[in-house]
């Protein structure tokens, strides 16, 4: 059975440490937290990695702030993502991340006995970058089964159809 694996990937206004970007440094021991507590929630790798994509001006590396995870189905890592306390952090982005030029996030499937690795991450979003959202790395606007095949949002945000497959 195939599962979702997941990053996400910004640029903080200011280097930590800044009152700028304090409020999302703040809340990261507790989002993890609830991430770990979360249904459909598998773990990742080293939660001290970086993505560093071609794409990202070296001069920010020090503002870059990432996770990659794994998830048992896309509908557990929306509900996640868009519910809760990540939800709330999710309000104040514009605070703390400037519009990046590329998507803050993005989603692939593995074999069920895989774990993302970070750089396997910086290599889906330099394709997601350079090619939109494919079945090898897509967004949940435009998401892919574990099949290959085209999905609809619908399929993401409603528990009964996270299979992986098309309806």
């Amino acid at each position: 059975m195939a599962r979702v694996a997941f990053s996400t990937f910004g640029i903080m206004r200011e280097k930590s440490g800044h009152p700028q970007v304090q409020g999302f440094l703040d809340r990261i021991s507790a989002t993890f937290a609830a991430a770990d507590a979360a249904p459909g929630f598998l773990g990742g790798p080293d939660r001290n990695g970086a993505l560093a994509p071609s794409f990202l001006d070296p001069a920010l590396r020090d503002q870059e702030a990432s996770t990659v995870s794994l998830w048992e189905d896309l509908h557990s890592v929306w509900a996640f993502a868009y519910r809760g306390l990540h939800a709330e952090a999710l309000q104040h982005r514009r605070e703390w991340f400037g519009e990046p030029a590329w998507p803050n996030y993005v989603a692939w499937w593995v074999e069920d006995d895989h774990m993302p690795s970070w750089p396997e991450a910086a290599e889906r979003y330099q394709h997601l970058h350079d090619h939109g959202s494919t079945a090898f790395a897509f967004t949940f606007k435009k998401p892919f089964g574990a099949d290959g095949g085209p999905l609809t949002q619908r399929d993401v945000t409603t528990p009964a159809q996270t299979s992986g497959s098309a309806p």
